[in-house]
């Protein structure tokens, strides 16, 4: 994969791409940017688990937690992005979480804090991912146009 980007970025390169004059080296480093401002984030999609809960008060107490542990990862700064996917589909996916860790493995131990994932409500699986290091960047922003939290 590191091999693609650099063949990729070096034609770019020799095609008169280069340097950025709006480089700011103290923005780069405080979001782990690397030569090209991009980082490495674990993807995680959240799928229907093999429990199945009836009662609607425990599965409300279920979402309740899964939505107060998404917010507390994401003011920990650990969690870019969460959200819910409107349609089904084949793979039976019902959400994603970009977690700002290297590794599958910090994000498996993040992921097990979520009440609905321990409760066997959701199961998942993670995979490694290369993007632009400023996308936490817009949760700062959303604070400011969400009228209410969920």
């Amino acid at each position: 994969m590191n091999q693609l980007l650099t063949f990729v970025f070096g034609i770019c390169a020799a095609i008169g791409f280069g340097q950025n004059k709006n480089y700011d080296k103290k923005i780069a480093d405080s979001l782990s940017a690397d030569q090209y401002g991009m980082r490495p984030y674990v993807i995680v999609m959240l799928k229907t688990g093999p429990t199945k809960i009836d009662d609607k008060k425990k599965m409300s107490e279920l979402m309740r937690g899964h939505l107060d542990n998404i917010g507390k990862l994401a003011k920990d700064g650990k969690l870019s992005v969460a959200g819910p996917f409107f349609d089904k589909n084949e793979r039976d996916y019902r959400g994603m979480f970009i977690f700002n860790v290297k590794t599958i493995e910090e994000a498996d131990a993040l992921v097990k804090t979520d009440p609905a994932i321990m409760a066997g409500v959701f199961a998942y699986e993670s995979f490694k991912w290369y993007e632009s290091a400023a996308l936490p960047m817009y949760l700062k922003y959303h604070e400011k146009i969400s009228k209410e939290n969920p």
